[in-house]
Parts: structure tokens; C-alpha cells; sequence
């Protein structure tokens, strides 16, 4: 399996394509702000043909390029329906205006076909299968995306695109419009803590990490898996 990611625009929010192989179609997840051009460096470098772009959530930092993106190859976007209202109005979903100067560059709007993405959902794109949750809390319409494990006992482990649910260290915030933190320790809980413990997580910011390692070390994750304590306050602010 290919994976190339890089951080893309003001908040250095990490944009993935994911590949069988170099040189077959692709899946795009979460294109930003300012990441079209990386995206299209990254489709020639590995002659990648993207089938669809998928998002974690509504943040324009996740969503500013899906409008370039989709019309340059002509593929679908899938956004939860809570988040889908972010795309066409990035300003209501922070709850204040981003800036004009940064407004100034993004194209807001929807792609011509986006399609919706359902808890539990298994999406079948470009010869892989993403298994979709629902994990409200960072906003109403956050979702994960996991891979599985390679078949036949390959050393491939399972892969976790957490979104801005959980980070390296820290999880994501929950003080803007539909943010809401007993929703966050809830989806923390259901999503995160079954995983197995080699499980690569691949977060929205920040560096990669494992379930293990973070179940170990991440003060917020270590708190709900003791049984929701009264020690979880919000997250250190990382991108939106």
C-alpha cells in the first residue's frame, strides 16, 4: 500500500492519498487549505489516479481545496450530511469570520457530486476498503476512515485516519460550533479503544503515532479509558 501525505496551508493540516501501489487510482482524504498544488505534485510523482475525495469533517482547513481538486479530476466528494453545510459557509461553522485576506483565496462551495458518508459505512474505492465511524465531537459530522490489515498474515498494520478526533499527545478541541466534549469522550471510547495497539494512526495534524503509544501515553485517551474522570479538559488547540 502507498500512502503519501504532507502538511498543506496556514494550519498544516495533513493531506493523504492512498494508493494500492504507485501508479494505480488513489483516494484523496482531507485536501485543506493551499493543498491542490501538493496534491497534483503527489499524483505525478507516483502517477496516481484519484477516484474520490474523502473528508473527516466540515473545518475549512480540511475542506478549502476539495472544489479544485474534485473539478480537476472529476471525482465525487463524501462528507457526513452534519458537516456538509461547512463546505458552502466555512465562516458559520467556526462561529466567527476567518479574514477576509485568507477568504480571498479560497473557492467555497460544493463539488458538482458529493455523496454522503453513514456510521459504519465500508467504501469501496480504488481497489481498498475504508470502514467509516461516526465520531461526533470535534464537530457533529467528524468521521475515521480505517484500513484493515493486510490479508494473509503480511506485515501491513492496520491503518486509522483519526481525523481531529485523536492526535499524537492530545485529542482534538471541542470549543467551536459543534464541538461538544462529553461527545468527544463518547467517540474517543467507541472508535479509538477497540483498535488494536498496532495500529497506525495517521491524525489530521501533527505526526503519526500507534493506538498503542497513545493509549500508553495520551493523557486524554488514558482518562476515558480509566472511565471518564473528572481530569479531561479541552485539548491543546491544534489547527481549527
Amino acid at each position: 500500500m502507498l500512502i503519501a501525505g504532507f502538511p498543506a496551508g496556514a494550519w498544516g493540516t495533513n493531506c493523504y492519498l492512498v494508493a494500492p501501489a504507485a501508479g494505480e487510482e488513489c483516494v484523496i482524504i482531507d485536501p485543506g487549505h493551499q493543498a491542490a498544488q501538493g496534491v497534483e505534485e503527489a499524483l505525478r510523482k507516483h502517477r496516481l489516479k484519484p477516484v474520490a475525495v474523502v473528508l473527516t469533517h466540515g473545518h475549512i482547513d480540511h475542506v478549502a481545496s476539495v472544489v479544485p481538486v474534485c473539478g480537476a479530476h472529476d471525482v465525487p466528494a463524501w462528507i457526513h450530511p452534519a458537516d456538509r453545510y461547512m463546505m458552502s459557509d466555512p465562516e458559520k461553522a467556526l462561529g466567527r469570520s476567518i479574514g477576509m485576506p485568507l477568504m480571498g483565496e479560497l473557492t467555497v462551495g460544493e463539488p458538482d457530486d458529493v455523496q454522503e458518508l453513514t456510521d459504519g459505512a465500508r467504501l469501496k474505492l480504488a481497489s481498498m476498503e475504508f470502514t467509516v465511524a461516526h465520531a461526533p465531537g470535534h464537530t457533529k459530522g467528524s468521521v475515521t476512515f480505517t484500513m484493515p490489515e493486510a490479508p494473509g498474515g503480511a506485515d501491513i498494520p492496520q491503518v486509522f485516519f483519526s481525523g481531529d478526533l485523536l492526535f499524537a499527545g492530545s485529542v482534538g478541541r471541542t470549543d467551536l460550533p459543534g464541538g461538544d466534549q462529553a461527545e468527544m469522550l463518547e467517540s474517543l471510547a467507541r472508535v479509538c479503544l477497540p483498535l488494536d495497539d498496532s495500529t497506525v494512526v495517521l491524525s489530521g495534524h501533527g505526526p503519526q503515532t500507534t493506538i498503542g503509544r497513545e493509549r500508553a501515553t495520551n493523557p486524554y485517551l488514558r482518562e476515558v479509558a480509566a472511565g471518564f474522570g473528572d481530569g479531561f479538559t479541552a485539548a491543546p488547540r491544534r489547527g481549527m
